[in-house]
């Protein structure tokens, strides 16, 4: 059934000698990677050592001529190996700029690089295929066509708003931000370009379709291997053995309460050890330091998914059953951010602590589990633990749409905050932690034109939060409606398109939005579809779906009642009156939804938060 299974660097994946392509079948789903999987890539291939494994692909191998170019389906992993050759052609881009200033060594670095993306035999032929959808494979070419890598192509219409584009310009500028500042930014792009080569993924390859079916199938059926989780609490549970005999079944029902409180979730459970570690650093470091220098932290000075088991080995030889009790206290305190809040002491940081988990501020909860273990010693309220959780809303709100200031630098953030509150109590806590979002918030410019765009596209977590903040603003105790409930594994209420986003424009679309003309609409689509003003919220997204603006309008349920967009939501009220929709009417609404979206999340000195 496997041919065979390695592991290699991508380096050898991308063998220039090697007459080898990765096509991805037609039938494959296209691109769909977006900022934050080429964010983890980036920064995981960065942040580690040589070597980091970044996954596995399966092929399927059906050639049988030694001789001839071998032709590898990929029928798993084409998100991965498509991203990093949009990496690699990025590098080359950036290596092309500094080309005057390469050594012999470097050009042939360069010329290596080429090759990695094209044959050796044929300047036109792909290392990597992709497939047809959504243009995939012309967008792709574009990209290398831009670079250099291929002769000249043209880019097709809106290739720029489309995924294979924003992943390129997204490492272009992510390669630009790790040279800034440096005295030798060739040297810098190299050792980068080094660390893709060396990074790992394990290349399986079997004979046919049916092989690799069964392929799956037996993956997904096999236990998973132990998880850094499962390492600490065997560490964990030997060493009590060792201190404390005959104990362990106590520590062991210990354990399951932590992890009663962070639920079954494996990513969830990492997280909080993370957040853990880094919220408590300093303390946690006092006894492995030798000299007494506080600014030494010999744990490490930040926990990252490579380095935990290292960390909470240390912690665990050093006093097992303190740091257990610890532990278990603040993931007791952290199931607040998982809305697993079982206290009616905390009931008024309800709801925002879930407003905080819907606007995706996990990396915040670092941050708010440091608040809340040393709320005492702080001296916080309740009142004041919900402000705090309320400026951490609206700061991510912006900073989600705008990526101000990046992910890779959310975790400094807060460990910095947390370093300048622990002498502090009462308000001086909150005004400082207010302070620290000021100025790194991104600016109202930034967040209008992020908000005036293509805004769906960009991050539809945070659109579909915001127009549910801007629908419950206006509902009464009398009118509220849950938007956010979760029914079937989906969402009851979900984002509706008023002029839809399929691609096949329904007659009466293209005639009420563009005069009959079908070339005309399509371009309207690309350019208004996903901006804010042609979006709203319905419990009845399906059953609207491609219907013309009327039907949407006035649709009714089997017993009468509004269903379309006369529901009852006042942010549907302009809706419910109008007679068309047309791309005017998309602009004003949008000018008039961002308005109040900068409203309500305002981060400025005289209005830090709605």
């Amino acid at each position: 059934m496997i041919k065979s299974v390695n592991n290699y660097p991508v380096s050898q994946l991308f063998d220039i000698e090697a007459g080898v392509v990765y096509a991805i079948p037609r039938y494959q789903r296209e691109y769909t990677w977006s900022k934050g999987q080429w964010e983890s890539l980036f920064d995981d291939v960065q942040e580690n050592d040589p070597g980091y494994f970044l996954g596995s692909i399966i092929c399927i191998n059906q050639t049988t001529d030694t001789l001839a170019v071998q032709r590898l389906e990929v029928v798993d992993g084409q998100q991965r190996l498509t991203t990093l050759s949009l990496l690699f052609a990025a590098l080359y881009q950036s290596l092309k700029l500094h080309e005057k200033d390469l050594d012999d060594d470097q050009r042939v670095e360069l010329i290596n690089l080429k090759r990695k993306l094209v044959l050796k035999k044929g300047d036109d032929q792909l290392r990597v295929i992709p497939q047809i959808q959504n243009n995939n494979q012309n967008d792709y070419r574009a990209v290398l066509s831009d670079v250099g890598v291929i002769s000249t192509f043209d880019t097709p219409a809106y290739a720029g708003n489309r995924k294979i584009f924003r992943a390129f310009r997204y490492f272009q500028s992510r390669i630009e931000e790790m040279v800034d500042g440096e005295n030798d930014r060739l040297a810098s792009i190299m050792g980068f370009l080094d660390k893709v080569s060396q990074a790992c993924l394990v290349k399986i390859e079997v004979a046919s379709h049916a092989d690799a079916y069964t392929l799956f199938e037996s993956l997904n059926n096999r236990g998973m291997p132990l998880t850094a989780i499962d390492l600490i609490k065997n560490k964990l549970l030997a060493r009590l053995e060792t201190t404390e005999p005959g104990k362990v079944d106590h520590y062991f029902d210990v354990w399951n309460k932590l992890l009663g409180y962070l639920g079954d979730d494996y990513s969830i459970q990492e997280r909080f050890f993370r957040h853990y570690y880094n919220a408590f650093k300093d303390e946690l470091n006092v006894p492995f330091r030798k000299d007494g220098d506080k600014k030494k932290d010999p744990l490490g000075p930040v926990a990252t998914r490579s380095n935990l088991i290292q960390i909470f080995e240390k912690l665990i030889n050093q006093d097992a059953k303190s740091h257990l009790q610890d532990i278990r206290a603040a993931g007791q305190l952290y199931a607040l951010m998982l809305s697993r809040n079982t206290d009616e002491a905390w009931i008024d940081l309800d709801k925002p602590l879930k407003d905080l988990d819907r606007i995706q501020g996990a990396p915040s909860y670092l941050l708010m589990l440091y608040l809340l273990v040393r709320r005492e010693a702080l001296n916080l309220t309740v009142e004041q633990l919900s402000e705090i959780a309320q400026l951490l809303v609206c700061f991510f709100v912006r900073r989600n749409l705008t990526d101000t200031p990046p992910t890779r630098d959310l975790t400094r953030l807060f460990m910095a905050t947390i370093d300048k509150l622990s002498a502090l109590t009462g308000d001086a806590v909150v005004a400082t932690v207010r302070d620290e979002l000021l100025a790194v918030s991104a600016s109202d410019a930034s967040f209008r034109s992020k908000l005036e765009g293509s805004i769906y596209e960009e991050n539809s977590g945070v659109t579909r939060f915001i127009l549910c903040a801007l629908a419950e603003k206006s509902m009464t105790k009398e009118t509220w409606v849950d938007l956010w409930k979760f029914e079937n594994k989906q969402f009851v209420w979900t984002i509706e398109h008023i002029f839809p986003q399929g691609d096949n424009i329904p007659a009466a679309w293209v005639t009420m939005i563009a005069a009959g003309d079908a070339k005309k609409a399509k371009e309207v689509q690309q350019t208004h579809v996903h901006k804010l003003g042609n979006l709203t919220i319905s419990g009845f997204n399906s059953a609207l779906g491609n219907k013309s603006f009327e039907e949407k309008r006035d649709r009714t349920d089997r017993q009468g009642r509004a269903v379309g967009y006369k529901n009852g939501l006042k942010l549907n009220a302009d809706l419910a009156t109008a007679k068309a929709w047309s791309v005017a009417q998309i602009d004003a609404r949008t000018t008039t939804l961002v308005d109040q979206v900068i409203s309500e999340f305002a981060m400025t000195e005289t209005k830090p938060c709605a």
